[in-house]
């Protein structure tokens, strides 16, 4: 699997499923009804640096951001976002590109990582955890799940240094 920073031609090949990710409402809690021009202003955003993983067969199969989570004095601590085809789900796609933006966070010299609302029902809760963040807390009943009700946002944290 190739991992490589996106360019605008990208988008196309992403927007399938970041839209049916978002719509399935239980992993993110951006607003279903995003439009796909909305989207691709959050998930391209120039302040962001995009990449993508694509198979041996050049098809784009999942796709991350890094972005500071903070300003100013705390701008050294990282954001990060993942999507991964869920039609290509349990290939080890997720971790390649996280461990891909971990490194890429330690190269630009950020000293941390941050998750600001991971839905404690997300299996990545066991990915992020296997990879030394840890759970700061938990808002509880924050976010309305489609099947499991009102669930928890867990703030999630990883040293860089």
């Amino acid at each position: 699997m190739l991992i490589r920073e996106a360019v605008a031609d990208d988008w196309p090949r992403i927007w399938p499923f970041w839209h049916a990710i978002v719509v399935a409402a239980e992993t993110y809690t951006w607003d279903p009804d995003t439009s796909e021009e909305a989207a691709r202003a959050l998930w391209m955003n120039p302040a962001k640096r995009v990449y993508v993983a694509e198979d041996p067969g050049g098809a784009v199969v999942g796709s991350a951001y890094l972005t500071p989570n903070y300003g100013g004095r705390a701008a050294d601590v990282a954001n990060a976002g993942f999507m991964v085809d869920p039609d290509q789900a349990g290939r080890g796609i997720g971790r390649a590109l996280a461990e891909h933006i971990l490194a890429a966070a330690q190269d630009a010299g950020y000293r941390a990582m941050v998750f600001n609302a991971v839905v404690e029902t997300n299996p990545a809760v066991q990915l992020w955890t296997s990879l030394g963040f840890t759970i700061l807390g938990t808002v509880p009943e924050a976010f309305d799940h489609p099947r499991h009700g009102r669930v928890g946002l867990h703030i999630m944290y990883r040293s860089l240094l």
